[in-house]
């Protein structure tokens, strides 16, 4: 009995530090169903006069839902080129162990030492020359670049803990290089498949440096620059920015509270074996 007690103490008081660390994600949420004046005036907690006013003029007077759909396309494409490109690299790296694969992999973590922003200027100058700018294609390339060095180390941390006596189990039964690799070795790193997914998907989602400085067009916008174009044009508007922003929060949310077990064993898997 004790120790049943104690489980739900501890249960209790997780549940609590839970509630405290999330107060102001809940704060924002129960906010967006309260009037602008209720939000000034009222201390309590929970709406006194729930309204979905906010949301409809979330949905009838912004563009909201245009960036929406601009966050999801470049958060997709950047995702399936970071797991194509950082998967193919990250086998290389961890099967052909070489000079040049192990200074590669040396520059890679160099790579994560160095804030993206210090590249933006050349990066603006460059893509510029290019007529990229304004476009989501670049917004595509460089968070695809800047989620590489992360990827392909933890594609080699994960490929690094299949034994390669299944490769060549593969190799004698005659299937060549590319086969054993897209038949056997990606679906036996699955998780490692959805880590990298994770962690992209979050950069990509709430990125709002490299959008805010290649793309100047309202319906180019993602989320996050859109929502701080929101809050300049509705400055006032306080119900309908805590409903844009619950909006915008919603997706991620949802897409943790069914990975969220991914997310420590993907931490942990680039230190399994190096």
């Amino acid at each position: 009995m004790t120790k049943r007690y104690t489980y739900s103490l501890v249960f209790l008081i997780l549940i609590l530090a839970s509630l405290v660390a999330n107060l102001p994600i809940i704060t924002m949420v129960l906010n967006s169903f309260k009037s602008n004046s209720e939000i000034m005036i009222s201390n309590k907690l929970l709406p006194v006069h729930w309204t979905l006013d906010n949301y409809q003029f979330v949905n009838e007077k912004s563009a909201f839902w245009q960036q929406f759909g601009n966050s999801v396309y470049v958060t997709a494409i950047s995702l399936v080129l970071t797991i194509i490109i950082g998967a193919l690299a990250g086998y290389a790296i961890s099967r052909f162990r070489t000079f040049i694969s192990g200074t590669f992999s040396v520059l890679l973590l160099l790579l994560q030492m160095f804030p993206i922003i210090l590249v933006l200027l050349p990066l603006f100058i460059t893509f510029r020359s290019l007529h990229l700018n304004n476009t989501l294609t670049s917004v595509i390339i460089i968070q695809s670049a800047a989620n590489l060095p992360f990827s392909v180390l933890m594609f080699k941390g994960f490929f690094d803990t299949i034994p390669k006596e299944i490769e060549e189990a593969a190799w004698m039964d005659g299937c060549s290089r590319w086969i054993t690799f897209s038949k056997i070795v990606l679906p036996i790193s699955g998780p490692g498949i959805a880590a990298v997914s994770i962690f992209s998907i979050l950069f990509s989602w709430n990125d709002y440096l490299i959008v805010n400085t290649f793309v100047k067009k309202e319906s180019l916008m993602t989320v996050p620059v859109g929502l701080q174009l929101f809050m300049q044009q509705n400055s006032t508007e306080w119900g309908s920015l805590t409903a844009a922003a619950s909006l915008s929060t919603l997706p991620v949310l949802i897409f943790l509270f069914f990975v969220q077990k991914y997310m420590a064993y993907g931490s942990a898997a680039g230190s399994v074996k190096g």
